[in-house]
């Protein structure tokens, strides 16, 4: 009986452990949770939403301050070493607000997921869009804008067309600053993720 018992738990972990799956989210501040706690952030919120909705999920935050699609670039293959079940790739912002050249933003993204694919070939891919200020200029805001779904579609990946939507520029979601949400501005955004990621589990 007791044997039984010992073969039933092994059993059942050795299920728990191969039904797990692991979401990436890399990006820069706004996934890093800039200002709250790491618990508060999104991606940590996600993980509590789709576990209580019955899936088996952890959530790895890969967010960095500051990080631009050069810098995740730079660093992604370090952080592939773990395997992956979902990428979120929310990169650009920051070339965005540096006023960077478009195209060298999307090769960027082009070759992150590359080297994604390449590692795991089966891994889904999530890309969530950003927009920058009307003061950018409307040639340069348009262009960067459409580069995150010109992207999406060639990767065939699931695309957010904006990752702040509804938060962005809405000043009691938002921290002093006026770019990075606050605890109730993530909630929002975690809820908004979490539709689009229980689908893909």
């Amino acid at each position: 009986m007791v044997g039984k018992i010992f073969l039933f738990i092994v059993t059942a972990l050795i299920f728990q452990s191969s039904s797990l799956k692991v979401i990436l989210f890399f990006g820069d501040s706004l996934t890093a949770g800039y200002g709250l706690t790491p618990e508060e952030a999104f991606p940590a919120l996600v993980e509590k939403s789709l576990n209580k909705k019955g899936a088996n999920v952890k959530v790895v935050n890969a967010g960095l301050s500051g990080e631009t699609t050069a810098g995740g670039l730079a660093r992604i293959d370090w952080i592939l070493r773990q395997p992956i079940d979902i990428f979120v790739l929310e990169l650009g912002g920051n070339d965005g607000l540096r006023g960077l050249p478009i195209d060298q933003t999307k090769k960027n993204l082009q070759t992150i997921i590359d080297k994604v694919k390449a590692k795991y070939p089966k891994v889904k891919i999530v890309l969530t869009g950003m927009m920058v200020p009307p003061n950018m200029g409307k040639e340069y805001s348009t262009g960067f804008r459409d580069i995150f779904k010109e992207v999406a579609r060639k990767n065939n990946a699931v695309f957010v067309p904006f990752l702040l939507e509804g938060v962005g520029g809405i000043e009691k979601l938002n921290q002093a600053d006026g770019i990075h949400p606050n605890v109730e501005g993530h909630k929002i955004v975690a809820e908004n993720l979490t539709k689009v990621l229980y689908p893909l589990l």
